[in-house]
C-alpha cells in the first residue's frame, strides 16, 4: 500500500520545494489568522503553483463562511479542502456542492469513543484527518504537537481512509506506521524549527524515516 505523506503549514518557496522533493502527496496551506502558518490566499495561490501536477494542493480552513473560502478558492485553486472546525456533515456537503472539490474533514481525537464522530460524515466527506484534540485553552485546533494513543486506530473499518495526525515527527513515525498503518500522514509543527517555520533538514529527516520505517515493514 502506498502512503500519502501531507506537509501541512508551508509558507515559502523552500519548504514547499523541500516537500515535493521529497515526495510529499499533500501540501498544505492554512486559512486560519490566529495559527502562526497563516498565509494569505493570494501566497497561497504563487506557492502551489510548484506543486501543479507533482502533489496535491490543500486549503486549510477552521469554520471558515462562504465568503472566505470564495476568496481562497479563487486566489489558491486548491486541489481539496480541508475543514478542520466544527463543521456539520450538512456544512461539508454544502462546501463540496459549492465548490466541487473532495473535502478532507478533520476531527479531534483523544479516546475510542472519539471515533463515533466518523459515521455521521461518511459517504459526505471524502477523506478524514485524525488530529490529537487540543489542549485547553489552545486556540489552535490542530498543530499544537500533541499526540493521541494511536492503539485506538488499530480496529477502525480499513474502508476509513484517513491522513493520521497530531505530535509526528521523525523519531515516533515508526512506531505510529507500526501501530496504525494508515492510508496516509499529515505532519506540521513536527517539521519545524519554530513555531510556522519550516526546516528544510527536519523535513527531509521526516521522509528518511518514512523511507525506513516502510522499508523494515517490507522486510
Amino acid at each position: 500500500m502506498s502512503l500519502d505523506v501531507k506537509i501541512c503549514g508551508l509558507k515559502t518557496p523552500e519548504a514547499v520545494a523541500a516537500a515535493l522533493a521529497n515526495g510529499a502527496s499533500h501540501v498544505g496551506f492554512i486559512f486560519f489568522p490566529k495559527s502562526p502558518r497563516y498565509v494569505l490566499a493570494g501566497t497561497a495561490g504563487e506557492l502551489r503553483k510548484a506543486a501543479v501536477g507533482k502533489a496535491k494542493a490543500v486549503a486549510v480552513t477552521v469554520d471558515a463562511d462562504d465568503a472566505f473560502l470564495d476568496e481562497i478558492v479563487a486566489a489558491m485553486q486548491p486541489d481539496m479542502l480541508q475543514l478542520h472546525g466544527d463543521e456539520s456533515p450538512e456544512r461539508v456537503a454544502a462546501v463540496k456542492a459549492r465548490y466541487g472539490l473532495p473535502v478532507m474533514k478533520a476531527l479531534s481525537i483523544r479516546d475510542a469513543a472519539d471515533l463515533d464522530a466518523i459515521q455521521p460524515f461518511r459517504g459526505i466527506a471524502d477523506r478524514f484527518l485524525f488530529d490529537a484534540k487540543p489542549p485547553v485553552g489552545s486556540e489552535l485546533p490542530g498543530g499544537n504537537g500533541i499526540q493521541f494513543d494511536w492503539r485506538i486506530l488499530a480496529g477502525l473499518d480499513r474502508n476509513v481512509d484517513y491522513l493520521l495526525a497530531g505530535g509526528l515527527n521523525a523519531e515516533n513515525i515508526g512506531e505510529a506506521l507500526s501501530l496504525t498503518n494508515p492510508p496516509g500522514v499529515d505532519i506540521s509543527s513536527g517539521v519545524e524549527s519554530a513555531p510556522g517555520v519550516k526546516d528544510v533538514g527536519l523535513i527531509e529527516s521526516f521522509f528518511d524515516a518514512v523511507r525506513s520505517a516502510r522499508a523494515r515493514s517490507a522486510a
